[in-house]
């Protein structure tokens, strides 16, 4: 019996998008295909699933407002159906993330973390809570605070948030609905934190640094909620000297490899990681086949990275080895325009 996945990609719908794209990877044959519209909203630029596969959530954009939109997910034939939306003026955010009744978003403009509740039919009630942050970086992008990146810990104990303007990765707890502050952790300045993987076992997360583009090992404290820096490593070769903006990161369900996107150079680092520490050494870099890859997935079964390309607008298949990480472009790529965000049912 042939295996196939069910995907989504969010996207900016700037040109010619039409909202969140639904994909299916048949993973026997090894192809993409049928590509088609699953939800007609703005700017769908970050996309998160609920933990029991029921709903979708996405970054909406309703003219000069913006915020989260909820869907009821059918997980046989992956179809969406509206459930309701929580917007409100100034620009969405950039990234979301769910954790059973918690709906957390990061806002890039306007450098705030914003707390929801998930209601008993998977709608979203507005938000209860935002915290602003404050603070500046030494780089001309980080002329303010600039939230990237909002999601509860593994544990569910906490919330990180990545700022890129501050250098900083802030955690957070949720007390009666509002958001507590309980650790900060200070990375080199200009590094510009973009968004985090953690590794399965729940002792070290992996920070990526679009201003750097450089991987930042973090060993995490449970019990406290903090993180420890113990490396740095460069996701670009030394000699690129061309503007890069590090893009996605995720590691493998194994535990094994770490890999991260690059705008620029236009390809995906691959690093392995030492079972021991969880430290990182550099494996390759495979070129995306397109220009800048704004988000890949690993699929479920593991054996495949699917990457999306925003200004070429295509989707790229890689089989990945799952012995060596390395990963090898298979003849198969779909449109879909203004690709940002990639994830598996």
């Amino acid at each position: 019996m042939a295996k196939k996945y069910i995907g989504y990609v969010g996207t900016y719908t700037r040109q010619a998008s039409e909202g969140i794209y639904r994909f299916v990877l048949d993973a026997e044959a090894g192809t993409l295909g049928e590509v088609e519209v699953a939800a007609k909203v703005g700017s769908p630029t970050y996309l998160t699933i609920s933990e029991d596969k029921r709903y979708l959530y996405s970054v909406a954009q309703q003219e000069k407002s913006g915020g989260v939109a909820a869907y009821a997910l059918d997980a046989e034939t992956g179809e969406l159906t509206f459930i309701d939306r929580q917007v409100q003026e100034g620009a969405p955010p950039c990234h979301l993330d769910v954790k059973g009744t918690v709906l957390v978003t990061g806002n890039y403009h306007q450098g705030t973390v914003d707390l929801y509740k998930v209601n008993e039919n998977g709608g979203v009630a507005p938000a209860s809570f935002v915290s602003q942050h404050h603070g500046t970086g030494p780089h001309e992008r980080q002329e303010k605070p600039h939230v990237h990146y909002t999601a509860p810990t593994p544990d569910g104990k906490y919330i990180v948030v990545a700022d890129l303007g501050t250098d900083e990765v802030v955690t957070y707890k949720v007390e009666n609905d509002a958001l507590e502050r309980v650790s900060t952790l200070n990375v080199e300045a200009g590094s510009g934190p973009r968004h985090i993987a953690f590794h399965p076992n729940g002792k070290q997360a992996y920070l990526l640094t679009e201003l750097r583009s450089e991987v930042v090992v973090l060993d995490y404290d449970e019990a406290q909620g903090s993180f420890t820096a113990k490396q740095y490593i460069r996701a670009i070769p030394a000699d690129f000297n061309e503007t890069n903006d590090a893009s996605a990161i995720h590691i493998s369900p194994d535990g094994r490899f770490v890999y991260t996107g690059n705008r620029g150079h236009n390809s995906i680092a691959v690093f392995s990681v030492d079972e021991a520490t969880g430290e990182l050494t550099f494996v390759e870099h495979t070129p995306t086949g397109g220009e800048w890859p704004r988000d890949f997935v690993l699929d479920p079964s593991g054996n495949f990275i699917v990457c999306a390309n925003q200004h070429t607008n295509n989707l790229v298949l890689f089989a990945r080895n799952q012995e060596t990480g390395k990963l090898t472009q298979l003849e198969s790529k779909v449109v879909v325009p203004e690709g940002v965000c990639v994830k598996f049912l």
